[in-house]
């Protein structure tokens, strides 16, 4: 796996970095441009992102990114661990968010966690799922509405694979949460989902009020 760390705490940098290199291909850079500059220019599988960088706030890096259709997965790690940091992080579009300090081997589960939403979980076959207008093509990792491509985050697109597969089935909060946003609480699905619900208009989503969710047809 190829990870971009993106810290500019010179210790931890280093510590992760050397960490991160045990198992995987790692590029550390300490700054917003220089970590903007790799992720639009090289494939990396995961991004490992701090808000307080030296040159600009790593929310704001999340936010062009986003903006410009970069779907790479990331995780915040940041020593900010107020509740509207968390929500706006994952608002922008933030994959997890990890306070410091944490346990390296919480980061790498997390870490894996994301890059195989991302990549999708092998099933053996491609498939395609169309729900009134609503497309989505596993084998792709992609979604359309009406033939208009959607630009989902990986966890937007887990969820909305997991309601899709399973149309006219309830899916339980508890089953999404460990689906989606495992070792996350429970208002990170919440933000996740009501990404998803803007992005896919059309009130496909329909809550189970106290169970779940469900697309039907």
């Amino acid at each position: 796996m190829r990870i971009c760390l993106i810290e500019d705490d010179l210790e931890l940098g280093q510590a992760l970095h050397v960490a991160l290199g045990e198992d995987h291909d790692a590029v550390w850079v300490r700054r917003a441009v220089d970590g903007e500059r790799i992720i639009r220019e090289q494939r990396f599988d995961v991004g490992l992102l701090d808000l307080g960088l030296a040159d600009g706030d790593g929310l704001d890096l999340l936010a062009r990114l986003r903006a410009d259709g970069v779907e790479l997965p990331i995780v915040i790690v940041t020593a900010r661990d107020a509740l509207d940091v968390r929500l706006r992080g994952l608002d922008l579009g933030a994959d997890d968010f990890l306070v410091k300090p944490f346990a390296t081997s919480e980061l790498l589960a997390r870490m894996r966690a994301v890059a195989r939403r991302a990549n999708g979980w092998a099933s053996g076959k491609e498939s395609t799922w169309t729900v009134r207008g609503l497309t989505l093509d596993e084998s792709r990792m992609a979604a359309t509405r009406d033939g208009t491509p959607l630009a989902l985050s990986p966890t937007e697109f887990t969820l909305l694979r997991s309601l899709m597969r399973r149309v006219n089935r309830v899916i339980t909060r508890r089953q999404l949460e460990a689906w989606a946003t495992p070792n996350s609480d429970a208002q990170t699905l919440d933000v996740h989902m009501s990404n998803l619900r803007k992005k896919i208009g059309g009130n496909y989503i329909r809550t189970v009020r106290g169970v779940g969710y469900v697309i039907e047809k």
